[in-house]
């Protein structure tokens, strides 16, 4: 039966990332947004803490715990900054996850343990120039040199985070290596190591949010890896990263509640602060109802997502919530950000307050991982199944 009881142990991460995301992240947020800067120190601190790998076994250097207390350190970072729950819910789910998830015993023992600890970050290459939302539609090819014994690979990827930094050590990418027997596109996923000869990365920037995250480019110009190279099976790619991508929702979506629940603490702030009047505007009765609807929805949100989490975590089918959660949970924060900013009027539109930042953060949560008309997609597929 699912509980609304967090156990104590999750009550613990939860204070103990607070504390850190206030006291170490907050104070030098909105200078690092500003400069487009990604902070190695604070990721590094972060892996301290113990917020990469906190789903994997101990045996590979992770936390030992469950996708729940995962989630809860995502939702906490994002409630000071977007930038760095993006860094930790990239470098969990889309980095660290198909390598525990699908890799071997092998490549687990090589990647996990420095990846858990910080030392290096690995990330995801599903997205191209022209294969968004129809990642199907994907390009880039690994063609099996017999003579050399070694796949070669061609094409592009790009919106691929934590994959410049200096800390990016290797990156699994989706490629077409060949045709099934019924004649479709069969895709396998590889590991490419960064400084493998023809791999390029570029980093991006100009971006309206997530300003100190990375996020980068990649090119594969005739990128030879060997066998050993591919992750899991050879065709079980495109599987794996819908696998990936369901578990990823989950990030996404505590991204959205950790945002949402900030914006709020900040517009509840603001309101009893500043007076109009003759009294503080939390006096009148059109900031009051504002108020009342961001928390409602917010923990409507949290009750929703922990659901799903909880479905994970207990081996039952989950896609169905993590895309409900990650609709929902984006679009009440993007509901929760605008009333913040009307809530702080003409100060909201500045740099200066906290709030500006998190209403260009949110557009992307209803954009990534699957836009918000892919999460109605599989919700409504999931019911017509029945």
């Amino acid at each position: 039966m699912f509980s609304f009881e967090l156990p104590e142990d999750h009550r613990i991460l939860r204070g103990a990332v607070r504390e850190f995301a206030e006291g170490v992240i907050a104070p030098q947020a909105q200078e690092l947004d500003r400069t487009e800067t990604f902070s190695v120190e604070i990721t590094q601190q972060m892996a301290d803490l113990g917020l990469f790998g906190i789903f994997v076994p101990e045996q590979y250097n992770g936390a030992g715990l469950d996708y729940l207390a995962y989630i809860i350190a995502v939702e906490e970072i994002a409630r000071v900054d977007g930038s760095h729950a993006a860094t930790v819910a990239a470098g969990n789910s889309l980095g660290i996850g198909p390598i525990y998830n699908f890799g071997s015993e092998e490549q687990k023992q090589e990647w996990l343990p420095a990846l858990c600890a910080g030392e290096k970050m690995a990330s995801f290459g599903l997205t191209e120039p022209d294969a968004g939302t129809d990642a199907g539609g994907s390009k880039t090819n690994a063609v099996w040199d017999e003579a050399a014994g070694e796949w070669v690979i061609n094409g592009s990827k790009i919106f691929i985070t934590n994959s410049t930094n200096r800390l990016a050590a290797v990156t699994v990418v989706q490629a077409i290596s060949g045709k099934s027997e019924a004649g479709r596109k069969e895709y396998t996923c590889f590991m490419v190591p960064v400084e493998t000869a023809g791999f390029t990365r570029v980093s991006m920037h100009k971006k309206m949010m997530w300003r100190a995250s990375d996020t980068g480019e990649l090119f594969f110009d005739d990128v030879r890896v060997p066998g050993a190279a591919i992750l899991g099976q050879r065709g079980a790619g495109f599987k794996q990263m819908m696998k990936t991508l369901d578990a990823g929702r989950l990030a996404i979506a505590a991204m959205g509640l950790g945002g949402a629940q900030g914006a709020m603490e900040k517009a509840l702030a603001y309101a009893k602060e500043r007076r109009q009047f003759g009294r503080p505007i939390a006096d009148f009765q059109a900031i009051q109802f504002k108020l009342a609807d961001m928390a409602t929805e917010i923990e409507a949100a949290r009750s929703l997502l922990y659901r799903a989490c909880w479905l994970k975590d207990t081996g039952q089918p989950f896609g169905k919530y993590a895309a409900m959660s990650k609709l929902f949970c984006s679009e009440v924060m993007g509901r929760v950000v605008d009333a913040a900013v009307q809530i702080h009027g003409g100060y909201g539109l500045m740099q200066e307050y906290d709030v500006e930042r998190f209403y260009r953060d949110q557009k992307l949560l209803t954009i990534g991982e699957g836009t918000s008309e892919v999460q109605r997609m599989v919700i409504s597929r999931s019911m017509l199944k029945g």
